[in-house]
């Protein structure tokens, strides 16, 4: 097969859904107009059940029910809200429930199901390393979020990267994933896109839940969370421990592999802690905070060495205080004052050899301020604009107890400012279409001022069928470690002379309603991305242009009331441009991804099949002696298949299970990296 694209067969339509952003309700006959959906909203859900036939529907306002009523004890709310987006690019979300029928235990295990995702550091034997890339882009050149607030803090040396498990999984309400012209309202470095991660409010009487887990590789893992609502007081508290050896064995080459044949230095250990109160105020005013922690401890299986002894802890705090106001008499102008901190402690250490010591420290802090005030100047016409201020600073220490490396000890303290302007103008003619324009001026104490625009349009043709296209600059600055710092654990050498990534990102789409049952996304996408930032003669440099385009296919069947489906693809084809690899794929990322799944649940009881082909990648530092110095060997592809289910034991407890990988195939995951074959995952969850 050829690696380079994957012809999906005619005969899977009978078991595709994906998340289409007009498509929520099955009910409707058509896709909607413009005029009939306030100005732009959008949902897409991934094997999200409806009620099944026999099942006993639950009369408003009962404990059970989730609908905001004028009972205070019983109103639902998020921490985050909804976010009002144009509907020129494709919104995709995933809500609790969905997450919870995955298993999944990060942030990353929710985004590998999504469109555009191919994420490889999540997994058994994930190394931090390998990475997490959105339309062929990395972490560091999207935006992730929580409630709207930024937790990128654009570092990426000593392993400093972006951590997608700094949020308990219990606590998420759902996962928004974004671009277009979301890139001016949260980042002009969203060459990929936008992720925000919306977390749970408490709702009606106080309502305890909980889940323990044990599996292959000595895996436990523990949730636990605590809401409710009192008058207008609302909270949620979430804890989650997770802990895996990942000791099992992989085949000679593999990456870490030790004297006894198994992975070595691969565990991870995480604490996660979550919290949240709401108030409201008084009819137009209300405040909400919310606090996460998390202590991190894994050891490191760098590929690039023939055993890595290195080990990584992360200690990260994240704070948001957030005060909405009403300015109009309705719903027509709401401002939103958002206060932030964040603070990400990165330290590696390890011996070098049998003699030598190192350890490198990044210690981020980032105080955020934004003002967003979305105004609805007309039925057909909605400004959102605001103000971003971030300040960050970074303190890094550099020790080497190697002769050679001891001249490049230091410590580093620097900082930057960033503030920028940013404003969408929606608007919406002849009920048909949709135009926005978007901009973003940046100013930053760095890099001086830059000015990003967007620009989106959404045509309904026929009640059945909508087109829509997006185009935004980007720039994505260099980190201050990349800047100012040695890596003394790769020994890199920093670049103060780097210059921004800069480029654009595009999509074209269109949303089909095939039948009553089944309705289609589809978005072909690309972005260009010029002075990328790479390693030269191990020294950060400006290395060259990369250019992606790939296409995302989005299906969605109903295949009864209790049964559902879905499918995610992604082609990507993320080409260099110039230097030594001109015209390789960029390591790492495949060219097709594909994720399907068909599920079942009533009355408790629940059963969900999920397929993942992987077309493979290349590898990435291996080079392939009859191509001079081009690194052109490719991983094999692969196709995995889990299953996960529920079997409820009375009302308030079930007995949950996952067994992953159940062909019992050890594939290469990426880069010399393997799975260690069938896994299984076995627990109880209760509410109370």
């Amino acid at each position: 097969m050829d690696r380079k694209f994957f012809v999906l067969p005619v005969s899977l339509l009978s078991l595709l859904v994906a998340v289409p952003s007009m498509a929520a309700d099955y009910e409707q006959s058509d896709i909607p107009n413009l005029n009939e959906i306030e100005l732009p909203s959008t949902n897409a859900e991934l094997l999200t059940q409806q009620p099944g036939e026999n099942e006993v529907k639950k009369e408003p306002n009962s404990e059970g029910d989730l609908t905001p009523t004028n009972d205070p004890d019983i109103s639902l709310e998020t921490i985050g809200e909804k976010d009002l987006l144009p509907e020129s690019t494709p919104t995709y979300v995933i809500e609790k429930e969905e997450i919870k029928k995955q298993g999944a235990t990060s942030v990353a295990d929710v985004l590998k199901k999504m469109p555009g995702f191919a994420i490889n550091d999540v997994g058994h034997g994930a190394d931090i390393h390998t990475g997490t890339y959105y339309r062929g882009a990395s972490i560091e050149q999207s935006v992730f979020l929580i409630n709207g607030r930024p937790i990128n803090a654009n570092i990426s040396t000593y392993h400093g990267a972006t951590d997608l498990n700094s949020i308990p999984v219990e606590a998420i309400e759902r996962v928004e994933l974004y671009s277009g012209t979301a890139s001016s309202l949260y980042g002009s470095s969203a060459f990929g896109g936008v992720v925000n991660i919306i977390t749970k409010a408490g709702y009606g009487k106080p309502k305890l839940t909980g889940s323990l887990e044990f599996g292959s590789l000595n895996l436990n893992n523990q949730q636990l969370t605590y809401g409710g609502s009192t008058n207008k007081v609302k909270y949620n508290f979430s804890f989650e421990r997770f802990f895996i050896d990942n000791r099992y064995p992989v085949p000679v080459g593999a990456a870490n592999r030790d004297s006894e044949g198994k992975l070595f230095n691969a565990d991870t250990a995480t604490s996660t802690y979550f919290g949240s109160v709401g108030m409201d105020l008084d009819a137009k005013n209300s405040l909400s905070l919310d606090v996460t922690t998390l202590s991190s401890r894994r050891g490191l299986i760098y590929f690039g060495f023939p055993l890595q002894k290195d080990r990584l802890d992360h200690d990260g705090l994240n704070v948001g205080l957030s005060w909405k106001t009403k300015l109009g008499e309705g719903e027509d102008s709401n401002l939103t004052t958002t206060l932030g901190y964040n603070r990400d402690y990165f330290s590696t250490y390890g011996p070098t050899g049998a003699t030598f010591y190192r350890t490198g420290v990044l210690d981020t802090q980032q105080f955020k301020t934004r003002l967003d005030h979305e105004w609805k100047l007309t039925e057909n016409h909605q400004l959102r604009w605001g103000l971003d201020l971030k300040n960050t600073d970074l303190i890094a220490n550099v020790l080497s107890t190697n002769p050679v490396l001891i001249p490049k000890n230091e410590r580093e303290d620097r900082s930057v400012l960033n503030t920028a302007l940013f404003a969408v103008n929606t608007w919406v003619i002849d009920d048909d279409i949709q135009i926005d324009l978007g901009l973003r001026q940046s100013f930053d104490s760095q890099f001086g001022s830059y000015f990003n625009p967007s620009a989106g349009l959404r045509y309904t043709f026929s009640p059945k069928v909508a087109f829509r296209g997006s185009w935004a600059g980007a720039q994505r600055n260099p980190g201050l470690d990349q800047l100012y710092v040695f890596d003394t654990v790769h020994n890199w050498n920093p670049n103060p002379d780097l210059k921004p990534e800069t480029g654009s990102t595009w999509t074209a789409g269109v949303d089909i309603k095939f039948s009553e049952k089944l309705l289609g996304q589809f978005t072909y996408f690309g972005n260009s991305l010029d002075n990328r930032l790479g390693i030269i003669s191990a020294k950060w440099q400006n290395i060259g242009l990369v250019d992606t385009k790939g296409l995302e296919t989005a299906l969605q069947l109903k295949v009864s009331r209790n049964w559902s489906t879905f499918l995610n693809y992604t082609y990507t084809d993320a080409q260099i441009k110039t230097g030594t690899e001109t015209g390789l794929q960029l390591g790492l990322i495949p060219y097709s991804w594909l994720q399907t799944g068909i599920g079942y649940q009533k009355d408790g009881w629940e059963g969900n099949l999920y397929a993942t082909y992987n077309s493979g990648s290349r590898r990435s530092i291996f080079n392939n002696s009859s191509a001079g110095q081009k690194n052109t060997d490719f991983a094999p592809s692969f196709f995995n298949l889990d299953f996960g289910g529920r079997i409820p034991v009375n009302k308030n407890l079930g007995l949950t299970f996952y067994l992953e990988n159940i062909l019992g195939e050890q594939y290469e995951r990426v880069n010399r990296i393997y799975s260690p074959g069938f896994t299984f995952r076995v627990g109880l969850s209760s509410s109370l």
